[in-house]
């Protein structure tokens, strides 16, 4: 079965977008001073032969895809260098259909080879590169796939996803869990889907490591540039009631102290809910189980206003296929890094994870099929922010807006790198400003994802590479 609005790539551009950090992240044992977004565009052809175009945009962030001692910069260029193998392989890529449909059969049949390859090219001396890096380089591609196509149909992406669009129903594309009688036959992505009631989400504000909490710890060089320098600060200025905590994971006084301090400012501001992360750092559950009890124990308000954990453990599910039934117990338990795909979620299922934290810089199709996936399954959702700036913020808000999460959306951009979307917030201010603790999406409109690109005045840098068919239509995209 074929549909007339059926698209097919035929062109990509890629270009890239440094930006630097206002103040920096720490983000496990790293810490993040800057990060190169990649911006992706792609023309598609549908098979009537009408000509549309979308675009879609990653944060390359190599210290959450690639763990490593590897220096930055030299994970940072080979995700670089990956991007543009993928502007090449996308703009040569003929299978035709919904952009779920090229989406998955890309991830599948093309990304896994060239991931292989790629580091094959780097030799067996180099460490490889991890798959996760590989989807988000894909991602930046695979949104401008689902763009293209809300575009060519003249709908908004989440308009498009159920069978008048669709060929394949969500049964050629995941499998149930064995101990189940959830069947995908006859169901699309639409029926796992909301309709917003409101253009305004709850927004969670990310306490780093190297926050300051209080002010004497405010560095000088940034406590005078515009922005709230303290926690405190911004909970007043944004009327924040969400905040996301980041822990070590290795250093279990430490952690317990972070989060009673950040606890203690956020019950002054009468903030009412907290969420714990621990990148990843944690290797045995009685780690978490100790920290959550001696809250119950000590500071039961404290513990009342965690909503779920985050990511505590490595992501790699496969080769650390720790049970973590006993953490679940305490708290609703959120894959975040290890949740790649579908499958993964599964995994995680079966070892007690209870929860999904999904991410569009693993790309829209993956999000889309592991939002279902686990929606059928009865396991909580949220969408977590890769720290996204620019164009790269609509597509993030949108999934939230309509997966429906356990609390709204996490949105960070704004404390590390305001004045990146700057030309972005003319068009959107509800977008990147949180006020009264909440985004408003009330901005996003038209078809794709409601970019309203034509109106934001962004100078694009020379693309890195243009590919494919280029005729009519103006060529690439210019800079205005």
């Amino acid at each position: 079965m074929t549909h007339p609005t059926d698209i097919q790539t035929i062109g990509t551009a890629l270009y890239f977008l440094p930006v630097t950090n206002r103040i920096p992240l720490k983000f496990g044992r790293e810490v993040v001073t800057g990060v190169t977004c990649a911006r992706a565009w792609m023309r598609v052809r549908d098979r009537q032969g009408q000509v549309s175009e979308g675009w879609g945009e990653t944060p390359l962030s190599a210290t959450w895809v690639w763990p490593s001692t590897l220096s930055f910069q030299d994970r940072e260029n080979a995700l670089k260098l990956f991007s543009v193998q993928l502007a090449e392989a996308w703009a040569q890529f003929d299978v035709a259909g919904h952009p779920l449909e090229v989406g998955h059969a890309f991830q599948t049949d093309v990304l896994p080879g060239l991931w292989r390859e790629f580091n094959s090219q780097r030799g067996e001396s180099v460490e490889p590169m991890p798959w996760l890096a590989a989807l988000v380089c894909c991602s930046a591609f695979d949104l401008a796939l689902h763009d293209a196509f809300g575009r060519s149909v003249k709908r908004p992406v989440y308009h498009t996803y159920g069978g008048n669009f669709m060929s394949r129903d969500l049964a050629h594309f995941i499998t149930p869990a064995s101990d189940t009688r959830i069947d995908f036959r006859n169901k699309f992505p639409e029926d796992f889907m909301v309709e917003p009631k409101s253009t305004k989400l709850p927004v969670w504000h990310l306490v780093g490591g190297l926050d300051p909490l209080e002010p004497e710890e405010v560095d000088r060089t940034v406590s005078d540039d515009g922005y709230p320098a303290t926690l405190a600060a911004w909970i007043e200025r944004d009327g924040l009631n969400c905040l996301k905590i980041k822990l070590r994971g290795d250093d279990q006084p430490w952690d317990l102290d972070r989060i009673l301090r950040v606890a203690r400012i956020a019950a002054a501001h009468e903030v009412d809910w907290l969420t714990i992360d621990f990148n990843c750092m944690v290797l045995n559950p009685d780690y978490v189980n100790a920290i959550l009890d001696e809250l119950l124990t000590d500071h039961p308000r404290v513990y009342g206003k965690i909503l779920y954990v985050e990511q505590p453990f490595p992501y790699e599910l496969e080769r650390h296929r720790i049970d973590v039934h006993s953490v679940a117990a305490r708290k609703p338990l959120f894959m975040d890094e290890s949740a790649h795909a579908w499958e993964q979620v599964a995994l995680g299922r079966d070892l007690g994870w209870t929860g999904v934290a999904l991410k569009t810089c693993k790309t829209q199709t993956g999000a889309l099929l592991s939002a279902c996936w686990a929606k059928a399954h009865g396991m909580q959702l949220m969408v977590q922010d890769l720290t996204n700036p620019m164009l790269a913020m609509i597509p993030h808000v949108q999934l939230a807006a309509h997966v429906g999460t356990i609390m709204g959306v996490e949105s960070n951009a704004m404390q590390f790198y305001p004045d990146a979307s700057l030309p972005e917030a003319q068009v959107h201010p509800g977008l990147f400003q949180r006020r009264e603790g909440v985004l408003d999406l009330a901005s996003i409109s038209g078809s794709g994802f409601g970019y309203r690109l034509d109106e934001i005045k962004r100078r694009l840098p020379e693309a890195e590479i243009v590919c494919g068919d280029l005729a009519g239509r103006g060529g690439i995209p210019g800079n205005g």
